[in-house]
């Protein structure tokens, strides 16, 4: 019996080792040198400051004044993975400003917030833009984490069109989603000794980091995509986003796309629904 109860004592203390660095790695920084903007993009590299001590890195190209995009990159990734978007949008006459979020790229800090730590390097990237670009309007387009990142930092006052691709409703299932994914369907009994250790890491609840909750506080003209194939961020939960949002709101699930990068899937298809979309929302001077 003795035995018995000093392997289950060992194997529970195995498995909540094993869980809290788990959660340990997947919130670890996505930190790396970006180096300086390409040439062609015709733009200055910032660092924008983010509270007392924090800040944001970026790459920063002004346009003919028929407005300015903030492009938000993906978990784990940097400004550089938005760069086909930010050369169509140059070619068109807009701004661009691309921003390595909190704990990616060139911008500090310790743990990925998973929405919760970038928002403030989000809210950080729009100041600027009112600062150096006044009067003229502001689009955003985020891509999953970025998207959220967005949601969650409820600007005010709102950009002036925003395109939401590929947003989780809630971290808790975004968590499940993937756990599925790579285990099978029993991976998503996992799922909540994972959401448990947020506030650990985080010193955020799992309940904190829900976009659905606050999407319908974003006041601004919404164009919402997702691949029709997309398992991280399923047709449902896409539709669910869509409901909670406010009007005016359009919707973009994208044929043969997964969880992957919409505009190098079709990029064709892609920069002819962006360029629609902001055109009948960012009114600019040109």
């Amino acid at each position: 019996m003795r035995i018995a109860i000093r392997l289950v004592i060992a194997l529970l203390v195995s498995a909540t080792g094993f869980v809290l660095a788990t959660g340990a790695w997947l919130s670890r920084p996505a930190q790396r040198s970006v180096g300086p903007p390409p040439a062609d993009l015709g733009a200055v590299t910032l660092r924008l400051p983010v509270g007392a001590t924090q800040s944001v890195a970026g790459w920063f190209a002004r346009g003919t004044g028929r407005g300015v995009v903030l492009l938000l990159h993906g978990v784990r990734a940097d400004r550089t993975r938005m760069l086909g978007r930010a050369r169509f949008l140059r070619a068109a006459g807009y701004g661009v400003l691309l921003i390595d979020l909190p704990a990616h790229g060139e911008s500090p800090g310790a743990r990925i917030g998973f929405g919760a730590h970038e928002a403030a390097g989000v809210l950080a990237a729009l100041r600027f833009l009112r600062g150096e670009l006044p009067g003229e309007p502001i689009g955003v387009i985020g891509v999953s984490l970025g998207a959220a990142a967005l949601v969650l930092s409820r600007p005010s006052p709102a950009p002036s069109a925003v395109v939401l691709e590929s947003m989780y409703p809630t971290v808790a299932e975004a968590v499940s989603n993937r756990l599925a994914i790579r285990l099978g369907a029993p991976g998503r009994l996992l799922a909540p000794l994972l959401l448990w250790q947020f506030p650990l890491w985080l010193d955020r609840s799992a309940d904190d980091l829900r976009p659905v909750t606050a999407l319908p506080d974003l006041a601004a003209p919404l164009l919402i995509a997702s691949g029709a194939d997309d398992r991280h961020t399923t047709r449902a939960e896409t539709q669910r986003l869509v409901a909670a949002a406010r009007e005016p709101r359009e919707t973009w699930m994208v044929p043969g796309a997964g969880h992957v990068d919409l505009h190098r899937h079709d990029p064709a298809a892609y920069q002819a629904r962006m360029l629609a979309f902001l055109a009948r929302h960012l009114r600019g001077t040109d």
